[in-house]
Formats: structure tokens, sequence, C-alpha cells
């Protein structure tokens, strides 16, 4: 009877919060999906056009470039931003009596709304901005871009900034990791005369691996959907080279009206992120299996 009792308690307490989801994620995504099989445009009524929008979908060469523009920002990314938290925290870690204050400056960029961070770097990115200026008087003037006006940097700028706001923050999943490393392992490794990178490389990368699955899975998901930096920074341009799928989505919408393009627009990206992030995650969690 107990037993029984405390089933019911905990199906009551459980339906708040499977209701709240139901409504404001199920019901969503559903209703996204079916409406990419229709030709809705903003109307009260639309048509069953089954795989239409798709269809048109992989036949734009806009949505091409976009989605090609997405993969690359997104890879961009990953190993930059992976990269630079790895060894500030690989540095950090053997600086004790500084990584918390270090650690917590380098979180502050990620404390700063992604908006607001594109509104500093647009001004910082500027011919006449902090960038430009800093080059010429450190004697680099031969360095100056068009940072966000040339078509084939300007990804990569809105990219930096990407990194800017997030590396420090995937230092901190990193500090965690070795925070979680035997001494007994690293005191092993110096008593054989293993050098710093020996250590590294047979102990500590060993060690990391779900720090590194963690970093890798949050880094794929936040820039597979960037919208802000693009929409901010270039809106899309210089001639289209920082459109992003996320970008394409909202115009769509928005601006064209085109619901259900938008909505076929979304499905692609939402595939495109669990698929992509679900595999590197089943591939780095073997490795920890295996390691």
């Amino acid at each position: 009877m107990f037993r029984r009792r405390g089933r019911y308690a905990s199906i009551v307490l459980i339906l708040p919060a499977l209701a709240v989801y139901g409504l404001f994620i199920l019901y969503p995504l559903v209703r996204g999906v079916l409406l990419s099989f229709t030709d809705n445009t903003g109307g009260p009524t639309d048509a069953f056009v089954g795989l239409k929008q798709y269809s048109a979908l992989i036949h734009d060469p806009t949505a091409l470039q976009a989605l090609r523009h997405t993969v690359i920002y997104a890879a961009v990314v990953l190993v930059v931003q992976t990269g630079l938290g790895l060894s500030a925290a690989a540095l950090l870690s053997r600086r004790p009596h500084i990584r918390r204050v270090v650690s917590s400056m380098l979180l502050l960029p990620a404390l700063i709304s992604p908006v607001m961070a594109s509104f500093i770097w647009s001004y910082l990115y500027r011919p006449d901005g902090g960038i430009d200026t800093l080059l010429g008087d450190v004697g680099l003037g031969v360095l100056r871009q068009t940072w966000l006006g040339d078509p084939s940097i300007a990804l990569y700028a809105i990219a930096a900034v990407n990194i800017w706001m997030f590396a420090g923050y995937s230092c901190v999943i990193f500090l965690a990791g070795y925070a979680g490393i035997p001494a007994e392992l690293l005191d092993a490794a110096d008593i054989d005369g293993a050098t710093r990178w020996q250590r590294f490389r047979k102990v500590e990368w060993a060690m990391l691996a779900p720090s590194l699955t963690v970093n890798v899975t949050i880094s794929l998901i936040g820039s597979l959907g960037v919208f802000d930096f693009p929409l901010v920074l270039t809106n899309g341009g210089p001639v289209g080279s920082t459109n992003t799928l996320a970008l394409l989505i909202y115009r769509d919408i928005f601006n064209n009206s085109d619901f259900a393009m938008g909505a076929a627009t979304a499905v692609l990206l939402l595939v495109l992120v669990v698929v992509v992030s679900s595999a590197a995650s089943a591939v780095l969690r073997r490795r920890e299996r295996v390691l």
C-alpha cells in the first residue's frame, strides 16, 4: 500500500513538469515539423504539400551556402575554443595561487549577452576601431583588415567573438577535470622522469576525457545554432558570406512570411545539431570507456 501511494505521489509531482515540457517543447516541435509539410505563409489556412519545402530547400543555393557556413563556423569554434580552453587550463592547473582569480576573469565574457558582445566587437572591428588602431600603434599596420567587410574573413571574425566569449567557459570545465585527477598519478609521472608534455599526453589527456566530451558537445550545439553574432555584426553580409541556417530561419519567418520554409529549415538545423552532437558525444564516450 505504501509503495502504491509513493508511486502515485511521484506521478502527481512529475505531472506539472511534464505539462510544461509538453506545452513549451514537444508541442512547438511537433507543430513545426507538421508546418514544414505545408505551404503556410502566415495565414490562417494552409495546404499539405509533402516534401515540397524540403526539395526546394536542398536545391536552394542560398540554403546550401548557409549550411556550409554553419558547418565551417562550428568547426572553427570547436577546434580553437576547445584548444584555447585546454591550454589555459593546463597552465592554470600548475599555478594554484592564481588559478581562481584568472579563471574568474576568463569567465567574465560569458556573462555578457551575445548581443552586447556583438556591439562591442562591431566597434572594435571598425576601420578606425580598437583592433586596427592597436595594430597601427604596435607597428603592425600591414595586418589591418576590413574585418566585417571582406567576404573571405568575415565569418572567421564572427567566430572569433564566439571564441572570445566562451573559451573561458571551456577552460573552467577542463579545470574541473584537472581537479579530478588523482595527485598520485601526477607524482608517479614526475618520479618516473616524465616531461611536462609526456605527463600531459600520457596521464592528463586520458583523465580529461569526460571534460573533453562535455566541451565538444556544448560547443557543437551552440555554434551550429549560432544566430545572434551574425545577425548583429553583419546581418549575413557581405554578399551572404556570413549567412547561417538560424539566420535563414529568422528571415524566412519574419521577413518573408514563409512559415513553411522557415519550419523546414528549422527541422534541417535540428537534425544537423542532433546528429552531429550525438555522433561526437558517442565517439568521445566510447573513448572514455577505452581509456
